[in-house]
């Protein structure tokens, strides 16, 4: 991914508001082909509601979106999802007493057409494939999900939006909440290999400031409703970003903030 890829995902002026309370003021972000953008931002900043906007979940008051550089209605998540954008949310949405194959075909199973039985050999093959594409280690696709290590199931949930509608844009929402660093690297490294295979691109929000550097190219912060930061991974660092929340903390305090 270079400076120059074109964008994959544009918002332009994007505002969203629910009653008297204002989400989203006036919010630009663009993800480059390839890239990881981390976005990040206090609870209440409008994370959730402007990753919602982009996979059609809400529609905007205000502003536009644009995939590829062609502007683009989302009138629902089916239709976003049919365009290429995924979203693995923090919880995952995995039935834990089903194997990891089935969870992969979730609500998209393979049947013997024009017999309505599973066609469970080739979701097997499937499934070990694409896991095995992405670099995913899990013992046994056969295994139930509530057997795995929170690390493999993220995982899983992950190479799920990957490969169910060959994802363009994948929305990570906060992936590495609550894990240990041996599944936090295993996540991590899940990122980067499929930043290196270049076949998708990714916004990645988290609120641990070295994992965000660690594997994304650009930073963005949203705050009160508008991204205030933008900054290449390279030209930023943890102590840059902590001294940028802990200053909003500070206006809170202070009534400063809004």
């Amino acid at each position: 991914m270079t400076a120059e890829a074109p964008d994959a995902l544009r918002v332009e002026n994007i505002a969203k508001r629910f009653g008297s309370v204002t989400a989203l003021q006036d919010v630009s972000l663009h993800l480059r082909k390839g890239e990881v953008l981390g976005l990040i931002g206090d609870n209440g900043a409008g994370k959730s509601t402007l990753i919602k906007i982009i996979t059609g979940f809400h529609r905007p008051d205000a502003g536009r979106i644009y995939l590829d550089g062609e502007e683009v209605e989302l009138k629902s998540v089916s239709q976003a999802q049919r365009l290429g954008i995924q979203t693995v949310y923090q919880d995952l949405a995995l039935v834990n007493d089903m194997t990891v194959y089935h969870n992969m075909f979730l609500n998209k199973e393979i049947t013997w057409r024009p017999l309505p039985l599973l066609n469970n050999r080739k979701m097997k093959h499937l499934t070990r494939r694409y896991l095995d594409d992405i670099g995913v280690s899990i013992p046994s696709i056969e295994t139930e999900v509530a057997m795995l290590s929170g690390g493999q199931r993220q995982a899983i949930a992950v190479a799920r939006a990957v490969y169910s509608e060959d994802a363009r844009i994948l929305l990570l929402d906060e992936p590495l909440a609550a894990m240990g660093a041996k599944e936090g690297a295993m996540i991590l490294d899940l990122v980067q290999r499929l930043k290196e295979s270049g076949g998708v691109s990714i916004i990645l929000i988290a609120h641990n400031y070295a994992h965000v550097l660690e594997v994304c190219d650009r930073v963005n912060v949203l705050q009160h409703g508008r991204i205030t930061y933008d900054k290449p991974a390279a030209e930023t660092s943890v102590e840059e970003l902590t001294e940028l929340m802990v200053s909003e903390y500070r206006r809170a305090r202070t009534g400063g903030g809004g």
